[in-house]
Formats: C-alpha cells, structure tokens, sequence
C-alpha cells in the first residue's frame, strides 16, 4: 500500500446532493482552479438523492410563498432556535436555483399555464413543488459535473481534515476503500458535504443498513469537522423518522398529503392539523402510541384511483424502488387498506431539526477555509434544495477563498499520526469484527438516548459510548472495504458521544419529541433560548451556549406558537374548554 500525495484548490467531500453543486459552482466562479470532487462510493448513485427524490418540499416561489413567510415558517418549526440570516440565505436563493435546476433539465411538475404546480402540506405555507421525474436528478447532476470539467475520485474514503499551523484547512486525509492505499490531499479550502449522521441509532426493522437516511452515510463529516475544530450546533435535537413498519421508507402523509393522504391512529381518526414533520409532529405521533390509540397509519384508502396511482408511480420509483415489492410481499394495497407506521431509528440531520456544522449565511464554518453544506451543514428544515442551495454558497465562497490565501505547509507529523490510526485494523489479527462492534454501539444509542431522554440513562449511555474506545483498538479489517466500515464506527462512536453530551447539557424539553426530557419536561426560555455548541478544546468534548442572533423576521405570538397546536381537537375537546373557565369561576 502507498501514500499518494496530490495538491488541489478546492476539495469537495462527499458527492451526493450538496457536493456536485458546490465543485459546479467553485469551478464556474473561476474555470482556472483545480476541483476535486472526493466521494467514498460512486458519485453517479450516491448520497440521500442516490435512487431520486419525489419533489421539493421547501420551494419558496413568488405567488405561494415570500422569503419573509419561509424564514416565520421555519422559525416557528424549530423552536425559535434559529440563525435566521441563515433560513433567508436559503429562502432567497431558492427560486433561482429551481429555474437553474429547470434550465439543466430537472422535470417540475407544472399546471396547463406553464408555472409550477405547487401543493400545500406545511402548517402556514406553501413549499412543495413535484418532481415528475425525480429519479433522472443525479443524472442532471453528473452532466453538469462532467460539462464544467470537475475532477472526480470515487471509492476514496475521507476520514480527517488536514490543519495549518494557524488552524485553518490545509486539505484532507483519505483511503482507497479497494486497495487500502493512503491519500493526502492539499487544498487551500475544503467543503464538507457528507450528509446526516444515519447511522446512529438501529432501526426498528433491525437491519443494520435499513436507514432511512443513506446507509452509507455514518456522520463521517461530523466527526471530520469535530476534530478540526469546528464548532456543531443542535445536535440534541435527533431526527426521529415516521416510516413504514418494517421498512425504511417514508410512510409519513407529507409525502401524500399534498393529494390528500393523512396520518391517523388505530381508529382511522386523524390526530394532528399537520403532517409537515416536525418535533411536536413526532410528539404527537408518540402520545397516540402511547394513549393506546396505536399504531399509527397511513390513510390513503379514501382517494380516488387515479389520485392512488400518482402516488403509487411517485413512492414506487422516486422513493423507494423496492417499495411496490415491498407492499406486494405484505399484501398491502393502499386502496383497501391503511398502512402501518412507527417511530424508527433515531439520527442527526439538518433536514428536520438542524443537528449540524455550524455555519454562516455564507456556508462558512467556524474553521478559516472550512465549508459545510447539506445535510451536514445546521441550516433547519434544508432538504435538497437547501442542500443545492448551500452547495452554491459554499462552493463560490471556497473558490473566492482560493483567490485570497497561498496553499500552506504539509504537517508530516499529521500525516503520520492519521495514515498510523487509519491501518492499524489491518493489522489485527483475529480482532474484533467492525459490523459486530457497530451493532453493540448503535444498540446503546437505542437504549440509552432514545427519546423521551432520561439523564441517568444518558449517562450511563456516555459511560458506554466511553468504554466502546477501547474496542475501536481491537477492530480487525480484512481488507479495504471493511477498514472503510472500521472507520464508519470511530465516526458512530464520536456522533454518540456529541449527541450524549449535547442531550445532557440542554437541561429542559423543547422541539417536541426530539429533546423530550423525562426530568426536566418543561421549556425554559429564560436559559435555554440559544444554541447548544459542540467543540473540541485542548483534546476536551466540550459543550457551551452561543447566543441567538437578533431575529431579521419577527414572529407574533401566535406565529410562535403556532406548532404547539397540531392536535386535531374534538368536539368534546372543545366543549371542555368552554366550559373550564365557568367551572374555575365558579370555585
């Protein structure tokens, strides 16, 4: 095996959504600069977009929606822990990069005029626009990394951020996951595009690889920004996915609600307002369960059949292929019959809650020449567009830092330090298999910082996540491909731990069912109304408060309050509270 060395301008981590749109537009912003896109997989079928996407779910276009409402929806979903200079970066590239996407051949659904056919799910406004064709999106993609002349590495796992002395990028440290080789990469900027933490906990299907999130993503770039020095934010607030019993597709009525699918519990009785998710959407989901009113389903079996086959062509290609032969094998027909959902795996993910990598309105880390974006990045309620979007800033704001800095010194010392930790597996004999170590790991997270969190629990799960150091030294590899799932566990292992310490430090319940603490059940504006920060000082996981920046979008009241009100209430709910102040009176 041997230490390859090569030096670029901008190196790109990760090829799934966020990636190819940031090597396109860092090459775009200057043709003259080498970009290197780095992808552990196949850039061509990789990431959360690998099999497609159904359609934009956050889409902010004049005549539905303006930046302004976007940024109040998306304040409100997340608790008001927001840097809304962030959401209103997003909300006012959107539409731009939608007509981009359209110019590259993305197919959105549009009405007989010709604009597009935008539907409502959210609780406020409307963001989903359809994509027709959605499986055809990674094609698109690849097209345009191959037309503006992106370099591409597949099958090179990246597993540390290389530093300068100052403690800024230098470039990054990666393996051939088929011939073990060791790669350094120089770079005067790196974007980190690696997607969600979604191995994290086990799903309930009990299949290792059974995420909803892509598998292969095991929160590679958290640990990788952890260890440069990045800060992390929200990382107590884990994604909690409502999918198919038994399966790793979304059940979830925000996919079928714009057509009129809904959630509802063993009655056939719907039970909150909206099926946006969100952490009090999941909360709600949870007190069914618990209420004995599960489980939850899927109602689709009151559509017409035309509406039943549009949704059938969307969920069974786009979604998930498997998903018809799934239904099929089950005897499940959506026309006849509600389909099971619940509560699985639990993992970290700017999607739905803005666990992520610190960043500025600018896709800027708190590490000079660091970028995130995706996914990764803690921008709330980002999907894909916001994924392209951040893809955009980074990748121009990495080529600008290009033209800015000299490409600094090689530090051998790190060079050495990594390329000895990255081999060590292979050269364990008869150690520890790394899928038995992930399954022991990925178990704890389930038993210990499953939601609703309890502390003694947490910290018995930290005390754990603690000891599971000493096996990440007994770990053996046969050879390349399982050293790259060796070092997915030390990856695991670091999420746990962030997510453990995170969890404890925020001593109060918000976001619903995301941060539910047992012992501490209420929300405490008074000390809690900040960020949770994440970073390693002097070798230390350490937790600290940043503050919330001055809001650019001020909310009322009831826009503040708005998702604490999904339930579905009933008419004897209602008579209740009519009558409760004439009761108080009364005494």
């Amino acid at each position: 095996m041997e230490t390859i060395i090569q030096t670029v301008d901008v190196l790109v981590i990760g090829g799934g959504t966020a990636g190819p749109m940031a090597a396109v537009k860092a090459k775009e912003a200057n043709p003259k600069l080498r970009v290197l896109l780095l992808e552990k997989a196949n850039v061509k079928r990789s990431g959360a977009i690998s099999m497609g996407m159904d359609g934009l779910n956050n889409a902010v276009v004049p005549g539905f929606a303006t930046p302004e409402q976007y940024v109040k929806e998306i304040t409100t979903a997340n608790d008001g822990i927001v840097n809304q200079k962030t959401v209103m970066a997003y909300a006012q590239n959107s539409y731009a990069m939608i007509e981009e996407l359209d110019q590259w051949g993305v197919k959105f659904e549009k009405d007989e005029t010709g604009d597009y056919a935008m539907r409502k799910v959210h609780h406020m406004g409307t963001y989903v626009l359809p994509m027709p064709e959605g499986h055809d999106i990674k094609k698109v993609l690849y097209r345009r990394l191959k037309r503006t002349r992106v370099e591409i590495t597949n099958r090179l796992v990246a597993t540390r951020l290389l530093l300068a002395a100052d403690g800024s990028i230098a470039g990054a440290m990666a393996f051939d996951c088929r011939t073990g080789d060791f790669h350094v990469i120089r770079a005067k900027s790196v974007v980190l595009s690696t997607g969600a933490a979604g191995r994290l906990g086990l799903p309930s299907s009990g299949y290792l690889f059974g995420t909803y999130e892509n598998p292969t993503n095991a929160g590679d770039g958290y640990s990788m920004a952890y260890h440069a020095g990045a800060e992390l934010s929200g990382i107590e607030c884990f994604q909690i996915n409502p999918l198919i019993k038994d399966y790793n597709g979304p059940a979830c009525a925000y996919v079928t609600g714009p057509f009129g699918g809904f959630t509802t519990n063993n009655k056939g009785e719907r039970f909150i307002e909206c099926d946006y998710w969100s952490g009090q959407m999941m909360q709600e989901f949870y007190n069914e369960l618990q209420g004995g009113n599960g489980p939850v389903f899927l109602k689709l079996d009151h559509l017409a059949e035309e509406t039943i086959s549009t949704i059938e062509t969307i969920l069974h290609t786009n979604e998930r292929p498997s998903r018809g032969r799934f239904h099929e094998g089950r005897g499940t027909n959506y026309r006849e019959q509600m389909v099971e959902m619940h509560i699985s795996e639990i993992g970290l993910c700017s999607g739905h809650s803005a666990s992520g990598v610190w960043v500025d309105e600018h896709a800027a880390t708190t590490v000079p020449g660091l970028y995130a974006a995706g996914d990764l990045a803690c921008v709330p309620h980002n999907y894909m567009l916001g994924a392209f979007v951040y893809g955009k800033l980074a990748g121009e704001s990495a080529a600008q830092r290009c033209a800015e800095i000299e490409l600094v010194a090689m530090d051998d010392a790190q060079v050495e330090l990594e390329r000895t930790r990255v081999w060590a597996p292979l050269l364990v004999k008869d150690g520890l298999p790394p899928s038995q170590v992930e399954y022991k790991l990925r178990r704890m997270v389930n038993d210990y910082l499953q939601p609703p969190k309890v502390t003694r629990k947490m910290e018995i799960g930290l005390t754990r996540f603690e000891a599971i150091r000493a096996d990440l030294e007994h770990m053996s590899a046969a050879g390349p491909h399982e050293l790259m799932r060796a070092m997915e566990v030390h990856a695991i292992r670091d999420c746990a731990e962030m997510a453990a310490r995170a969890s404890l430090y925020r001593t109060e319940s918000r976001w619903g069912l995301y941060h539910n603490r047992v012992d501490f059940p209420e929300q405490n504006d008074k000390d809690w109304f900040v960020h949770v920060q994440v970073k390693k000082v002097d070798g230390e996981m350490t937790c600290f408060k940043r503050p919330i920046e001055p809001y650019i979008v001020s909310l009322d009241d009831d826009e503040k309050n708005a998702y604490n009100h999904l339930r579905v209430r009933k008419d004897s709910d209602k008579e209740v509270s009519a009558a409760a102040p004439e009761v108080a009176h009364a005494h």
